[in-house]
Parts: structure tokens; sequence; C-alpha cells
């Protein structure tokens, strides 16, 4: 299974993972699963560390690495599909997230239950 994660998804692996659900946690550790991070979550991470509104690890892209987690870079067809998205959800994040995760054909893990007003294979985090 490919998945997309979410920007909090990231960073409670990353942190304390006792915030995952077990379930969630066994797909993201599962080897025969390919894991995603998206540009626009480490943008995201990026301007609220930098606002001061999170806390993260100073090596994040180290944090990355050692996780084995696939680059997903943000393509012209995954921003113009955000911007084409039904209003259910605002958070322009988020929206790309959304976007991606349809045209790549990505299951997204999220506790966001907006997720489910889209045409999207996800999972949410209890």
């Amino acid at each position: 299974m490919n998945l997309l994660l979410d920007t909090h998804i990231l960073l409670w692996w990353l942190s304390d993972q006792s915030l995952l659900s077990s379930k969630i946690r066994k797909l993201i550790s599962d080897a025969d699963n390919m894991v995603f991070i998206s540009a626009a979550s480490i943008w995201e991470i990026s301007i609220k560390k930098a606002s001061g509104k999170l806390i993260t690890p100073n090596d994040l892209e180290n944090a990355l690495m050692e996780s084995d987690f696939q680059e997903l870079p943000i393509h012209h067809s995954h921003a113009n599909l955000a911007g084409k998205l039904p209003q259910h959800h605002t958070d322009p994040f988020d929206r790309m997230l959304i976007a991606q995760a349809e045209i790549e054909k990505l299951t997204l893990i999220s506790h966001d239950r907006h997720f489910k007003q889209y045409a999207i294979k996800h999972f949410i985090s209890a």
C-alpha cells in the first residue's frame, strides 16, 4: 500500500508514537508499504516553526531519511486540483494533500475528519 501522511501524523510518528493507534503504527512501519511525505507538510512545518507555533527537531530532514519516507514533490497537476476541490476543507496544506492523494492514488492517513468528505482512500487515526 502507498501511504501519504498528514502533517500531524508525521509529527506524532517522529515525536510521540503513542498518539497513533496501533493500526496506524503498523501501517507506517510495514516494510511492504511505501510512506510518502509531501513537500506541503514540510512547508507547513517550517512556517509554523518559524512563527513559534510549533516546536520540531532541528534535524527534521535527517529524521525523514532515517524513517525511509519518500519525498512527494508538488506538481502543477496537484496545485491545479487543490484549487478546484470542493470547499469542505479550507486549509491550503490539507487541500494539497487531498489533491496529491487523489492524483497519485495514495492512502492518506490523518486525524482530520474533514477528509471523509472527499473521494480519496484514507484512514482516520483514532
